[in-house]
């Protein structure tokens, strides 16, 4: 690919934002390529590099890559080698520039080789890192990448052992990795240049009001040609195609061989600010001449915020906020951390769907894509270092964690969603002089940024989960986030840290642990355990609370799913789900999630089935029919009357039916005398067929990119009515260009069968059938989605 090419490929990114999601930051750089034509293996054993290059049975890979395709019940997660090679071919148009790799990660210890010459080893497997490959490139032969990747327990990176650990940590090239193709005079890598509060762009907001905003834009530049240099840097700010504001720094010169910083600030008149309700974002577009030359050219995506405490209450952008949350974990099914764009995007949308303003990044950093979909929806993140149940006087330990609190800041810190670092080590007890550490850190990498943390002493925002409060609480001092609950305090009574040694667990029917198979009872018993604890948290100071957890996951010591998720592990909604987006605004409408009035009868309507009707609802007033007839009508106002409800901002609806009878429930919610929202549930047959849909949530498929995706075979009756029995088995096959990652048969739960489905390089020809014995198939085809 020419230097033309590639400059064409980025300023698709700067002007249009042609790729699967308008990324934060684009360079005259990227590459796609670089993800497809590797090959790899893995060995449980050892490897150096001469047993590697003598290894001769390489299966050919895409990146983002998993070493092991794991069951849906990881019991065993691969832990060893994990080689990845790939060969590089040389463009004319290169020579006199700098090429670089980035791997935006890899788990967890990577060396890398090129033409058998070591080039780096790299710590850590959630943080970018990138290898100068200029020096050692041939230019008349092919050049041979050689990556070795080491995911096996480490006390230098932490966490716990993964046999105690309560999430699993996978493995593989995950994510992208880009090549680099820069000019001797060029805008430096923000986590490679290596600089305090330095490298890349750095932007930031000085004085922010409705009626004015001043944007400081720090460019670090590098000159690695022996001969200094004069230029310019131009900054460009735009709201989709206009141009708001252009500016030209005065000529500055550069030495040979150095590096140097220019700072600009732009004045915008009438800014739209970027908040969760309204997540305006504008494209800053940075031009780098080398006299009248462009020699380097990057976009960074940037919403202009404010966020302020004051009596340890959040106000964004002068308004006073709650921000009611969720935890994350960015693991998928079968495939671990590899993930594609599109999929973190779809995560980000079913988040911002189901009501919430906050993501709390448990407990690592987390994609890209992911941080730059939170922007575009409008969610406030807490942005994680690793840390879980794990802390260490080593000394190269605490280097470890400190580099890595520097590299999260530089990677994530023009991103609008963030609004605080939690450099902390969750649930670890740090010592005070390595918190004093951590803290001084982010002083000192972004001036003026919040530091957040599980102790209080230190941080400037205190992370309490509900089930330490519960022992031991005081009125916080400091701004204060309830940073997990609705799980552990419903399962372990003595609600401890140490979660291999627990004891007097609660009864699984009282537990907010429940799969999307256990049925309608302890389904709405987990929604019970979160309104309590919800409408709990709001008696508190805090400003935030965040829900454990928003998808069930995998764990590395225990032999089960967690599975408190409102959403399964497969992205099917539980009760909690809609309880959630119950409480979201109604008056909020958005194109790009689900969002404004709703309504949802959280029952299956049959002859098992509680006759006391949940519903829940962010109306106004809700009446309820049985067959047509008007069971009644309740006001919301009318529902705030009980220890658990008075908090919410909208309370459930609760309707006391005399006995069961077959049929139709038929729920109507009113804004005044307006009905905004319906919601039908029918007593259901025997079932009698399949009905398929696919997972796109707010982002079509994307083909050759190695997009993943659900498909759901859904059991319906005669009527096509929903019907929610257990293990049915539904045997799926993918024709066309495909893959099917879940295995062939999978069984039905809470009447739902799920598989997951690998894109091609076509969407087109491409079907997917479903088949269970005794029912009707079905079959859907990716290109009419």
């Amino acid at each position: 690919m020419t230097l033309k090419q590639f400059v064409a490929l980025s300023l698709c990114g700067f002007i249009a934002a042609c790729g699967q999601n308008s990324p934060l930051s684009t360079k005259v750089v990227a590459d796609s390529n670089y993800d497809t034509h590797w090959e790899f293996f893995r060995s449980d054993k050892v490897l150096d590099l001469a047993n590697a290059q003598q290894h001769t049975d390489w299966e050919k890979v895409q990146l983002p890559h998993t070493p092991k395709i794991e069951p849906l019940l990881v019991n065993e997660q691969f832990q060893g080698d994990a080689w990845y090679k790939k060969t590089i071919t040389t463009d004319a148009s290169w020579k006199g520039k700098q090429v670089t790799l980035k791997f935006e990660s890899a788990m967890n210890v990577a060396e890398v080789w090129l033409n058998g010459k070591k080039l780096t080893t790299h710590v850590g497997g959630y943080l970018p890192f990138s290898v100068n490959l200029t020096r050692q490139l041939k230019w008349d032969a092919p050049n041979e990448l050689l990556v070795r990747l080491d995911n096996r327990d480490n006390p230098v990176t932490g966490p716990k052992p993964l046999k105690d650990l309560d999430f699993n940590t996978y493995g593989g090239i995950y994510r992208h990795v880009i090549l680099q193709i820069d000019n001797d005079l060029h805008i430096s890598d923000a986590v490679a240049a290596g600089k305090t509060a330095s490298g890349g762009i750095f932007v930031r907001y000085p004085n922010i009001t409705k009626e004015q905003a001043t944007i400081s834009v720090q460019t670090h530049l590098v000159n690695s040609h022996i001969d200094p240099k004069k230029f310019r840097v131009v900054q460009r700010l735009m709201d989709g195609d206009k141009v708001i504001v252009d500016q030209t720094s005065q000529l500055q010169t550069i030495n040979g061989n150095s590096d140097s910083e220019n700072t600009i600030e732009l004045v915008l008149n009438n800014p739209k600010l970027w908040s969760p309700k309204a997540p305006n974002l504008y494209q800053l577009v940075t031009r780098v001449y080398d006299g009248d030359s462009l020699v380097d050219e990057q976009s960074t995506r940037i919403g202009i915020r404010e966020f302020k405490w004051i009596d340890n209450q959040l106000f964004i952008n002068g308004e006073k906020t709650f921000l009611r949350g969720v935890n994350r974990h960015q693991e998928y099914p079968y495939i671990g951390y590899a993930t594609s764009d599109a999929a973190d995007y779809r995560d980000a949308v079913k988040i911002k769907s189901a009501g919430f303003d906050y993501v709390r990044l448990s407990h690592y950093p987390h994609s890209p894509a992911f941080m730059a979909a939170a922007d575009e929806l409008g969610l406030v993140l807490l942005d994680s270092i690793l840390g879980w149940q794990y802390f260490s006087e080593d000394p190269a330990f605490q280097a470890q964690i400190q580099q890595t609190c520097r590299d999260l800041i530089r990677r994530d810190r023009n991103h609008a969603s963030v609004m605080a670092w939690e450099c902390s080590l969750n649930e670890s007890w740090m010592s005070e002089p390595f918190i004093d550490s951590l803290t001084k850190i982010i002083g000192e990498e972004y001036p003026g940024a919040k530091s957040a943390g599980w102790q209080e002493y230190g941080y400037d925002i205190y992370l309490q989960a509900r089930q330490h409060r519960l022992e031991h609480y005081k009125t916080p001092t400091k701004p204060y986030i309830v940073s997990e609950y609705g799980d552990w305090e419903y399962y372990a009574m003595n609600a401890g840290l140490n979660q291999t040694a627990w004891a007097d667990l609660l009864q699984a029917d009282r537990s907010s642990r429940q799969l999307l198979s256990d049925g309608e009872k302890r389904l709405l018993q987990q929604a019970s355990n979160i309104q309590e604890a919800h409408n709990d948290n709001l008696n508190t100071p805090a400003f935030a609370d965040g829900f454990w957890v928003m998808f069930d996951y995998n764990r590395g010591y225990a032999p089960d799913l967690e599975s408190s998720g409102i959403m399964s592990i497969d992205r099917l909604p539980k009760y909690s789900y809609y309880f959630y987006q119950s409480q979201r605004d109604p008056s909020e409408v958005s194109a790009k999630f689900t969002s404004g009035p709703m309504v949802f009868i959280a029952n299956e309507w049959t002859e098992k089935s509680t006759t006391d009707v949940r519903i829940f609802s962010n109306a106004d007033a809700v009446e309820l029919f049985l067959n047509g007839k008007l069971i009644g009508k309740q006001l919301a106002a009318d529902n705030k009357n009980s220890e658990t409800t008075k908090n919410l901002k909208h309370p459930p609806f609760t309707f006391a039916l005399k006995k069961f009878e077959a049929g139709e429930l038929k729920a109507l919610a009113y804004s005044g005398d307006k009905v905004v929202a319906e919601h039908k549930v029918f007593t259901p047959g025997a079932p009698a067929r399949l009905k398929l849909t696919l997972d796109t949530s707010g982002k079509a498929l994307q083909a050759g990119v190695k997009d993943v995706v659900f498909v759901y075979a859904q059991l319906v009756d005669a009527k096509n009515n929903p019907v929610s029995v257990n293990n049915i088995d539904v045997t799926f096959s993918l024709e066309g260009d495909g893959k099917l990652i879940s295995p062939a048969t999978v069984t039905t739960s809470g009447g739902y069968a799920s598989a997951l489905i690998e894109v091609g390089n076509s969407l087109s020809d491409v079907k997917i059938v479903a088949q269970a014995q005794a029912l009707d198939s079905a079959t859907i085809a990716l290109s009419a989605q």
